[in-house]
């Protein structure tokens, strides 16, 4: 019985990984680990992350320009990042409170009055500045999202945002719940 099924199990294990290379971001977790999809200028990958971090736990990286996402056992996968320009930069523990897919943007009140040029609101979409996903960092007023500018990723650019390139930022979005500490330092 065992010389029967065994072919069929090698089988279902090939075309699982087959399809996983085929179509990254609908097999997260089994098989991709950050590696296969990436379309930013800093590709993402599973590094080593030494530590006592929960999995799950995100963690910025703003001298570096890296987003690390515990994955356990000693790793992390690594994404490329844009940060706060200076005088926006900023360091701290908090959570992930909500999470949107195209969301709307509305900007701070203290954007508009150093940008009054900009939209009061903008519908989500490929023209947005929050790009493809944002999950919200409770406590501030910033979140974590896509970017339609991959240039920015790797540069000091932002109001205090930590942006991603989209595919990346979608990546990240499916790994990360609600209630997920995030840690800039």
């Amino acid at each position: 019985m065992l010389r029967i099924a065994m072919p069929r199990l090698i089988a279902c294990f090939a075309l699982a990984a087959i399809t996983a290379a085929a179509t990254p971001t609908r097999a997260q977790g089994l098989f991709d680990f950050g590696s296969i999809g990436s379309r930013g200028p800093i590709p993402r990958e599973v590094v080593n992350f030494p530590g006592s971090y929960r999995p799950g736990t995100v963690i910025v990286n703003t001298s570096e320009y890296r987003l690390y996402l515990v994955t356990g056992n000693g790793q992390a996968i690594r994404y490329g990042v844009g940060v706060g320009r200076q005088g926006f930069g900023w360091k701290g523990v908090h959570r992930i409170v909500a999470k949107r897919e195209w969301p709307d943007w509305t900007p701070p009140r203290q954007m508009l009055r150093r940008r009054p040029d900009l939209p009061h609101h903008m519908a989500g979409g490929e023209a947005n500045p929050l790009g493809a996903r944002a999950m919200y960092i409770g406590g501030t007023l910033y979140r974590i999202h896509g970017s339609n500018e991959p240039e920015s990723i790797g540069h000091a650019v932002s109001s205090g945002c930590i942006r991603l390139v989209n595919d990346d930022v979608i990546d990240l979005y499916s790994r990360v719940p609600i209630g997920a500490t995030v840690i800039v330092r």
